[in-house]
């Protein structure tokens, strides 16, 4: 792969730097900022009726509290893995934290709705500044093949497990502060973030000699803009509706004209050899796949926990705890044990084989069901998320070039967002039907049956998450690449340009 051209010799590697030496502590501090990110998405969600009433806006108007941040997030993402590029990781990984945090403050200051959105989205704006730049710290400070599977071990399953802990984390300030502190205690956790980093991140932080590229930025921003708002309305205004259908069809347009643009760009804002490596590629498809389909726990479940079993805001976010535990747990021994041994093409599959069985066995809640029963597809969707996010992350960012760092933890930051927009759109449309069709063919509608079409509705939702798992486990191991084809390709690359560096990855990555 020409992209693993760029890394020095093992041998004539410069002495270690303050990064390289605090390296695990360079991991806390990227991990923590990282979960700043992913539980933003869901922390939020658990505080709506709260702030509604104190606010005082409508329902058709609550959604824009989610849909702006993730707006600003999935449309700016590759913008701001570029940035990280020009202008150094460590740079912009402070700025982000800086701007992330003044956006929680002024949201959770925020004396009306329109300036608790335009904080939200603030706030998406520099997510898309900071979650590249955190990614693409961890791909240069961690390059022994063994430290590496380690350190992706821990960030994978942050990702995994950042959307719970959101819930839970959400529940507990809820109920015992208020709202606004769904927002405030990000500035806490940014202050943190901003002295470790600055203290620990290398000073001699590379830039590389490049511009950016304003059309394709345009293309792209604007094309991942309407993809998310697309879907982001579909469950609202309906899929016939033309904002919804105009939004999609002109993201495909515009995404294939960034394609094109990326093609001659002399300084592409994606390199096209990053996503067309089929591993990585794969490893980009997974990521994708398991936000979409993994929406199916944290809504449907949710409402489950609450609607029909009664549980407290807090209650709901201490239930998805064994998940969390089961991906921390899962992700180590994947990372440091099986993933070396048995690489990516038989562990992501297997983890979305595991992720389907965890929705079909959802389908099998009743109103009376006990925690019980949940708490076997919770802890089946911790052993899935743990086995697919490490290994994808991980190999997502394999094999590139420092210089495009930046590019390609956008894009792995970008599959986890539009994932994320897809499955809400469309598991919540595919369940809003559903509840819709069963009130009509059981009327008169009485509190039982609304109960009953509710459980309904939820049941349908996991059935097409775990199609959106299988379908998953079918394309990744079709892509990704055996253990001794990448292993013969690195070697290939090693002689290619004399430097046996990229080989070194190979044994970390089996079959």
């Amino acid at each position: 792969m020409s992209s693993t051209t760029s890394a020095p010799p093992a041998a004539s590697a410069p002495p270690a730097g303050p990064a390289s030496r605090n390296r695990w502590l360079v991991l806390a501090t990227v991990a923590l900022a990282q979960l700043m990110v992913v539980l933003d998405a869901t922390i939020v969600n658990i505080a709506l009726p709260s702030a509604q009433a104190d606010l005082g806006f409508s329902d058709n108007d609550r959604q824009w509290v989610v849909t702006a941040y993730a707006l600003a997030f999935g449309s700016l993402l590759l913008l701001g893995g570029r940035l990280a590029d020009m202008f150094g990781r460590r740079r912009m990984f402070l700025v982000g934290l800086v701007g992330f945090a003044a956006a929680s403050a002024l949201g959770g200051a925020a004396q009306s709705f329109e300036l608790l959105v335009g904080a939200r989205a603030l706030q998406g704006v520099f997510a898309a500044v900071l979650a590249p730049a955190a990614l693409s710290v961890l791909t240069t400070t961690f390059t022994v093949p063994k430290e590496r599977a380690r350190a992706f071990g821990v960030f994978g399953a942050i990702a995994g497990m950042g959307g719970a802990i959101g819930l839970l984390l959400g529940g507990y300030l809820t109920e015992h502060l208020n709202w606004r502190w769904n927002l405030y205690v990000n500035v806490l956790i940014a202050v943190i973030a901003f002295v470790a980093g600055s203290v620990l991140l290398s000073r001699t932080d590379e830039r590389h000699q490049t511009r950016l590229d304003v059309p394709g930025m345009l293309l792209a921003s604007t094309g991942l803009f309407a993809l998310v708002f697309g879907f982001s309305q579909a469950e609202p205004q309906g899929w016939d509706a033309p904002v919804v259908w105009g939004s999609l069809a002109a993201s495909v347009v515009l995404l294939v004209a960034f394609v094109a643009r990326q093609r001659t760009a002399r300084y592409p804002l994606l390199p096209l050899d990053i996503v067309l490596d089929r591993d990585r590629g794969a490893g980009f498809l997974a990521i994708l796949v398991a936000g979409s389909g993994m929406f199916g726990v944290f809504l449907f479940l949710t409402y489950y926990l609450q609607l029909t079993l009664g549980y407290t805001p807090m209650q709901t976010g201490t239930a998805f705890l064994p998940m969390v535990v089961f991906i921390v747990i899962t992700a180590q021994v994947q990372s440091n044990i099986l993933v070396p041994r048995f690489g990516p093409k038989l562990l992501v599959p297997t983890g979305m084989v595991t992720a389907a069985l965890a929705m079909l066995w959802f389908r099998t809640l009743e109103l009376d069901s006990g925690y019980g029963r949940v708490l076997v597809g919770l802890v089946l969707m911790g052993i899935a998320m743990g086995s697919i996010m490490p290994a994808s992350f991980q190999i997502a960012t394999l094999g590139v070039a420092p210089r495009q760092a930046g590019a390609a933890s956008a894009m792995v930051s970008t599959s986890q967002q539009v994932g994320g927009a897809i499955g809400t759109a469309v598991l919540n449309t595919l369940a809003a039907t559903a509840a819709s069709a069963y009130l009509a063919d059981h009327a008169p509608v009485t509190s039982q049956v609304a109960a009953d079409g509710a459980l309904h509705s939820f049941a349908v939702a996991y059935g097409w998450s775990a199609g959106i798992f299988l379908l998953g486990a079918v394309l990744t191991a079709t892509l990704f690449r055996t253990r001794a084809d990448r292993a013969q390709r690195a070697a290939d690359a090693a002689l290619v340009v004399g430097d046996p560096s990229p080989a070194q990855d190979a044994p970390a990555l089996a079959h």
